[in-house]
């Protein structure tokens, strides 16, 4: 019996009443404590329960205790780099830069980029790979499939998570400049205007200071500048430069300008639709319906990357058109047209006029460029159902 005792003293208390059930308790909590061992709650924990309840029975109505939860070597982590590994993309296992944020005026400005989507089993993808991978099923002629279940997604099937993207809008990021962790949310606006070791440029670079360091530096370097005290003649060479830049971006919309002012002028909205060639290996095209503008009979053609075997292996793709002309004519026809993007489209599109003469036997133009800004743009037109575009002629007359 003296052994009990002591055993009870070591682990729990033993209750009073000198029974063989009271010792059995003593004994038993005493043994679930030294299973537990030196360092671990849980026969702690345990021991405290049997403790409270030695004296009293158990209410049937009380929700059960909760035991603590231990963490795991390495959980205690921050909870930010927890939420990348959740809401990251599945195909590049990142987040956007580009976020949502709130301007001054507290209107919500939403970069197109910065959006996820989910395939119809929740699986994230961000705006880029989205479209990526709809413009590469569109080059393979397949069905584009979620990398992580593969089951069809497509922009009908797919449609964005508004809470991802107001979650990852909150996640910190490190700024490009300075290195500090700010909400995306905020990075945008810190970057271009509070950032003090942002990349700026000297008010005088109009007069041809070629000066480029961080904001904090910028007070002083005007202020020891030399551009200002430069003589007439040596402004006026650095000057006839800008001129010369100036010229050629505005040579654009003069031409335009002058365009505007023929007699016979036309324009429609154009529908490119997705065709493959007959070969062995296929080749995806586009075409439009017929079309008349200037009571004429027409056709637009693209091809990407100027009909490469396997555009989908490249990473830079490009589009390029060609404007044919279905109609006989009796006498040759001398146009100038340009393509601009569609009412409805956000494609970025560079006007840029070209110039043919048709004739029964030169119907059709040589393959132009689409001026498109970069290979980003060109995924969203290959990765829409259609390209909607607006064509413009000009008929020449001498």
């Amino acid at each position: 019996m003296s052994s009990l005792e002591d055993r009870g003293e070591v682990g729990v208390p033993v209750a009073t009443a000198p029974s063989s059930s009271s010792a059995g308790l003593g004994v038993g909590a005493a043994g679930a404590g030294l299973e537990a061992g030196p360092g671990m709650p849980g026969g702690q924990e345990e021991a405290g329960i049997r403790r409270e309840g030695a004296g009293q029975e158990p209410d049937p109505d009380a929700p059960p205790k909760k035991r603590v939860r231990l963490l795991q070597e390495g959980e205690a982590c921050k909870l930010e780099e927890r939420l990348y590994a959740v809401l990251c993309c599945t195909v590049c296992l990142d987040l956007p830069k580009a976020s949502v944020y709130q301007t001054d005026c507290n209107v919500r400005v939403d970069l197109p980029m910065s959006s996820f989507y989910q395939c119809t089993n929740g699986h994230l993808m961000c705006a880029g790979c989205f479209i990526h991978l709809l413009a590469d099923a569109r080059l393979k002629e397949e069905q584009a499939t979620c990398p992580n279940c593969r089951c069809e997604i497509s922009k009908s099937l797919c449609c964005r998570n508004l809470a991802v993207e107001k979650a990852v809008s909150e996640l910190p990021f490190e700024c490009n400049f300075c290195l500090k962790q700010f909400p995306r949310s905020v990075l945008e606006r810190h970057q271009k205007e509070e950032c003090q070791d942002r990349v700026t440029v000297c008010k005088y670079k109009r007069i041809g200071c070629p000066w480029k360091g961080p904001f904090h530096e910028l007070t002083v370097h005007e202020a020891e500048c030399c551009h200002p005290t430069k003589t007439g003649n040596e402004l006026m060479g650095i000057l006839d430069e800008m001129d010369q830049s100036h010229r050629k971006e505005m040579q654009l919309y003069n031409g335009i300008f002058s365009l505007l002012c023929f007699e016979k002028i036309g324009f429609t909205e154009v529908q490119f639709r997705p065709y493959r060639t007959d070969d062995f290996i296929t080749r995806l095209y586009y075409e439009t319906p017929r079309f008349t503008v200037l009571n004429q009979t027409w056709v637009l053609k693209a091809r990407v990357n100027d009909s490469e075997r396997n555009p989908n292996l490249s990473c830079k793709r490009t589009l390029s058109f060609q404007l044919i002309l279905k109609s006989k004519i009796n006498s040759a026809l001398e146009c100038s047209y340009l393509l601009l993007k569609g009412p409805y489209d956000d494609v970025k599109i560079k006007p840029v006029i070209y110039h043919y003469v048709f004739s029964n036997d030169a119907n059709e133009t040589d393959y132009m460029p689409l001026p498109i800004i970069d290979s980003i743009e060109c995924n969203k037109l290959l990765a829409a159902k259609n390209i909607n575009l607006r064509l413009f002629i000009f008929q020449i007359q001498k």
